[in-house]
């Protein structure tokens, strides 16, 4: 019974180590992509490629980067988030190793069973997820370069490696790919709201930090605004009408979060990631969708 217990709780440490919360984006992305290719139907295995794609994606491969991120993050979570299982002493050495070690095999394995060319995708993630945390590197001490990081593994290569699961990469894919991944340096920006006393404590120039609390919340706006106006652009010159009026629709519901988010940015984030960040993600499906059909 003692060691169910303790297996349970080993598990569940785990997970919260993995922060569920951030999967969605990835999974998303690879969802978008996977619909993107033209090539997603509702056959078994078609449905069962998209899962396991889904899931690599997401609880494996950010959850890997969340554990790196978190280990190599240790003491400026230590100032301010000293609850966090591994400042607090909760997550010993060991476990976040194993943990680790686990997650790249499996995702590893996944990868190369989608694909080659999702291999080759997961590979640069992986990179991308040890240059934004460890060191030397160590690219979220600066906002432009870390968030770039990021956006691009969480958005632009989990959408390209769940467009190459089923089909051959398009060029008007890449481009809404590498689109979203620059609306989304925006949104990562949202996350360093919260943290801006540890950062400036620990000399990460994250954009809050460089610019102040104001001009990062303009910054996240017109970062995500001006991406997506020239998605609807591009899908309404493409001919894909009805996909670029949904995505103007989406954009233009972001008016309101927007306006609230730059009267108080630090107070509206968790208003913000609900509305305008959901909008934006339905906004991802719909320019896919349109690409697709």
């Amino acid at each position: 019974m003692q060691f169910l217990v303790n297996t349970r709780e080993i598990l569940r440490r785990t997970i919260i180590l993995m922060t569920p919360v951030t999967w969605f984006a990835a999974s998303w992305a690879f969802l978008c992509g996977a619909m993107a290719s033209g090539a997603l139907s509702w056959s078994l295995g078609s449905i069962g490629r998209l899962l396991l794609g889904v899931f690599m994606s997401g609880p494996i491969l950010c959850g890997l980067s969340q554990v790196i991120n978190d280990y190599c993050d240790a003491e400026v979570d230590a100032i301010n988030e000293p609850q966090r299982l591994i400042p607090s002493g909760q997550v010993s050495l060991r476990h976040v190793q194993i943990t680790a070690a686990v997650l790249t095999i499996i995702g590893s394995w996944i990868a190369l069973y989608l694909g080659h060319k999702v291999a080759l995708f997961v590979g640069i993630g992986l990179i991308f997820a040890l240059s934004y945390s460890m060191k030397p590197i160590r690219a979220k001490r600066n906002g432009w370069f870390g968030n770039a990081l990021v956006s691009f593994s969480y958005e632009g290569l989990a959408w390209l490696a769940g467009h190459v699961a089923f089909a051959s990469l398009s060029w008007q894919s890449f481009i809404l790919a590498t689109l979203y991944s620059i609306g989304a340096h925006g949104i990562m920006t949202v996350n360093d709201f919260k943290s801006i006393p540890g950062d400036t404590q620990m000399g990460i120039r994250s954009i809050p930090v460089m610019y102040g609390k104001l001009n990062a919340a303009r910054l996240v706006v017109l970062t995500m605004a001006i991406s997506q106006s020239i998605i609807v652009g591009l899908l309404a010159f493409w001919g894909h009408l009805i996909a670029a009026v949904v995505v103007g629709v989406f954009l233009l519901g972001q008016v309101f979060p927007f306006i609230r988010f730059l009267r108080d940015p630090e107070h509206n984030a968790v208003f913000f990631n609900a509305t305008a960040i959901m909008l934006f993600v339905w906004g991802m499906l719909a320019a896919a969708m349109g690409l697709a059909y």
